[in-house]
């Protein structure tokens, strides 16, 4: 953990792990003098994606407009100490924004804005503060899908660009010179809509189509989708947004004698994916099945609840883990059987995989710390 820890102490000396297992960490992180108190909580496989952050009001207060942002970056950093350094930088602007937010604008501030939306066309305006800091835009892309945007100004604004928000699966970058307005981010902002047109398609199709276990209410920044195969079965997939239509990274969640069937017809049969069709014909053709949809069976027929809480989420997740025994089936929230197993003397552990004994069968069973994909 010390090579881990290196790193991060270097950029946040103040912020400390506080368990071995490197899934919860306290401190401060200081900008421009100032110190906040937060803490980061990290799952058991260590998913950056799947991370809570917790913060004292005061830094509450000062992010408030920022979550969507954070979000995307908790989703596209690759580990702590990257997601620390942009997290520092969106606290920095988010200080500066509230500094100069105290002092109001001049006259041609508002007149120049008013002047902007009439030109945009206040039909495509949703939202608009008080104090004209605040701009939310909606836009229709060619598929009659609605986003939003969501545009945060201060007191120097068009010479600086505003901090735009947005539920996108990818980064998004405003090409800014002094002389843009909110028609150039409305056009930028469909343009790249657009790009993404064949992202989406695939996903409304699965989202339509089949059991969607994970996310249960999927933005459009989403990703990932966890779809339903049988009972207590399912298959995890994580789609380019850039290229919807090639082949997903993909793992399955069940017992193994059930996923190992399915692990073997996608590799023998990985060579049939074709671009040319959509990814869930691809999913069905490559496994040689059909989804459950919601037409023929309901969400109970597939789905159990943990046997050690007795409930079917957990802070958001839901029973991963599964006994391997034929006879047995019995599905566990991943830190359940953690908890349970951790407290049995008879338990081992080798590196990430722990084994014990099932809570309801006593025959043995596994649990990976990190998911395997295949």
């Amino acid at each position: 953990m010390a090579a881990k820890i290196g790193p991060l102490l270097r950029e946040c000396p103040l912020l400390l792990p506080q368990n071995r297992e490197g899934t919860v960490y306290e401190g401060f992180i200081t900008v421009q003098d100032r110190d906040f108190h937060m803490r980061i909580l990290l799952p058991l496989d260590l998913q950056l994606k799947n991370a809570r952050i917790q913060c004292s009001w005061q830094l509450k207060k000062l992010l408030d407009g920022y979550q969507q942002i954070l979000k995307q970056r908790l989703q596209h950093s690759s580990d702590l100490v990257s997601f620390m350094v942009e997290f520092k930088t969106i606290l920095e602007v988010a200080v500066k924004n509230t500094q100069e937010m105290c002092a109001p604008p001049p006259p041609q501030y508002y007149s120049g804005l008013i002047g902007e939306i009439e030109a945009l066309g206040w039909d495509k305006v949703v939202f608009v503060d008080p104090s004209f800091n605040a701009i939310k835009l909606k836009a229709e892309d060619s598929s009659g899908r609605d986003h939003l945007i969501t545009l945060k100004l201060n007191a120097k604004y068009p010479a600086e660009p505003p901090v735009c928000i947005v539920d996108l699966p990818i980064p998004f970058s405003v090409s800014w010179i002094p002389q843009s307005s909110l028609l150039s981010i409305h056009s930028q902002f469909l343009a790249v809509l657009e790009s993404l047109k064949e992202f989406w398609k695939a996903l409304d199709e699965i989202d339509e189509k089949t059991w969607v276990l994970e996310p249960e209410k999927p933005a459009r920044s989403a990703t990932m989708r966890r779809i339903a195969i049988g009972k207590n079965v399912s298959v995890n997939i994580e789609v380019d947004p850039r290229h919807p239509t090639m082949f997903p990274e993909c793992y399955f969640l069940g017992a193994d004698h059930v996923v190992n069937p399915l692990k073997s017809k996608l590799n023998n049969n990985i060579h049939m994916w074709d671009p040319e069709i959509s990814l869930l014909q691809n999913l069905k053709e490559v496994l040689e099945l059909d989804f459950p949809t919601r037409e023929t069976l309901e969400k109970s027929d597939f789905s159990m609840d943990c046997g050690i809480c007795y409930a079917y989420r957990l802070d958001g997740a839901i029973p991963d883990q599964v006994c391997d025994d034929a006879r047995c089936g019995q599905p566990f929230h991943q830190a359940c059987l953690y908890e349970w197993l951790h407290g049995l003397p008879s338990t081992r552990q080798s590196f990430n995989v722990i084994f014990g004994e099932c809570p309801y069968c006593n025959k043995q069973i596994t649990l990976k710390m990190s998911k395997k994909k295949v």
